[in-house]
């Protein structure tokens, strides 16, 4: 996930850069502040508590605070991160966030800081005054938000700058050239980040072949688990004659196995840009072992793609294939064809179904000639790619 917290003081402009962040980079928007307020209008328990010492430009307990944020991070789950306006305020918050972070596998990308003199600080705030209608936009509450703001909130800038992840950004001047400048942070930030494709379909569909040049067009390491497990068994290693019966029938290897191998796969590979894989996962479990491979990366699968084609399709060219000299062993009888086929079916099929519930599943159609084909799983990556961005 990509996650970025906009930290500066009362009236550096953070919302305003949130609302652009958000729509660029496909974000869920968590401004404390602005959730307060809908409880406080809402007249909810939480908003009763809250009510008093937000007009008295105080910050609310931790206790609230947490709960509004594991609230909103569990309910939206199909956005790319999280901007956090506002959050966190204090040296303690900023514990409490890398907690709650980890607690959901992720962690925070980067700290951008809107920095503002005082006196641009007051003058925007009591301007604001004017047409926001806000009871804490008054001269004696915003000196007292000020103050709070030195004493409590500007040490969470040292906690971010020895985590290596702090950036200051000039907050004066026009609103673009402002949020230019902090794209820039944040794209910096991307280029060190995997871009991991995981390209699913039926036996058949074309992965293989396509995966390879996909991966040598986009600088990314293929991983084949089916190609890892033939160099075993060719290379007749003690897991090559443990698996060479599962291979013989196209079914699944053990899950101990193919951790092993891609982890393997992984490790020798520290300066890829990022994975394309074929062949895994093929089913839920291997979805769950595939992301806890990744965090160990501190990274996780970033575009799913399903090559969809039909069953008779598949059965079509896996039967072409086992009467060429590219055929597999577990080509060699329409029996076998048609069991893989109903295994992917039974089995593999529900895996785009699991990363639905996380991210969008591109849907790419795998008739037509290899050049063709290709081409609409390059846009597709090119699409996310350029997302991203």
């Amino acid at each position: 996930m990509l996650n970025i917290a906009l930290f500066g003081p009362p009236g550096a402009g953070k919302g305003t850069q949130s609302k652009l962040l958000i729509e660029k980079y496909n974000l869920a928007y968590i401004s404390t502040g602005d959730i307060l307020r809908k409880e406080i209008a809402n007249n909810t328990k939480l908003g009763q508590e809250a009510k008093d010492i937000i007009e008295r430009g105080e910050l609310v307990s931790d206790e609230i605070i947490v709960q509004i944020i594991e609230d909103f991070i569990e309910a939206n789950t199909k956005v790319r991160g999280v901007l956090f306006d506002g959050f966190p305020r204090t040296y303690v918050q900023a514990y409490i966030l890398e907690g709650m972070l980890q607690r959901v596998n992720t962690k925070l990308a980067c700290m951008v800081s809107l920095e503002v003199p005082k006196d641009e600080l007051k003058r925007r705030m009591l301007e604001r005054a004017k047409t926001s209608g806000r009871a804490d936009d008054t001269e004696q509450v915003i000196e007292n938000r000020l103050r709070e703001y030195d004493l409590k909130t500007a040490p969470v800038a040292k906690y971010y700058k020895e985590r290596g992840i702090y950036n200051a950004i000039n907050g004066i001047g026009e609103v673009e050239d402002i949020f230019n400048n902090i794209n820039e942070v944040i794209q910096e930030t991307l280029k060190d980040r995997l871009f991991n494709v995981v390209l699913l379909g039926m036996p058949g569909s074309g992965k293989g072949s396509q995966s390879e040049q996909l991966a040598e067009e986009f600088g990314l390491k293929y991983i084949s688990t089916g190609k890892l497990l033939r160099q075993e068994i060719q290379n007749n290693t003690e897991i090559g004659k443990s698996v060479q019966g599962y291979m013989n029938k196209g079914d699944i290897v053990a899950d101990e196995i193919a951790i092993q191998l891609i982890e393997r796969e992984i490790n020798n590979n520290p300066n890829a840009k990022g994975f394309i894989f074929k062949g895994y996962p093929r089913s839920i479990v291997q979805a769950y072992i595939l992301d806890g491979l990744l965090r160990k990366k501190q990274s996780a699968v970033t575009l799913v793609i399903d090559l969809q084609i039909s069953m008779l399709e598949a059965f079509k060219r896996l039967y072409e294939r086992g009467n060429t000299d590219d055929s597999r062993l577990y080509d060699s009888s329409p029996e076998t064809i048609i069991r893989r086929i109903e295994g992917y079916e039974k089995v593999s099929a529900k895996v785009p179904e699991y990363y639905e519930k996380k991210l969008d599943v591109v849907k790419v159609d795998g008739i037509g000639t290899k050049e063709e084909v290709y081409q609409r799983l390059k846009d597709a990556i090119l699409e996310a790619v350029n997302r991203l961005r």
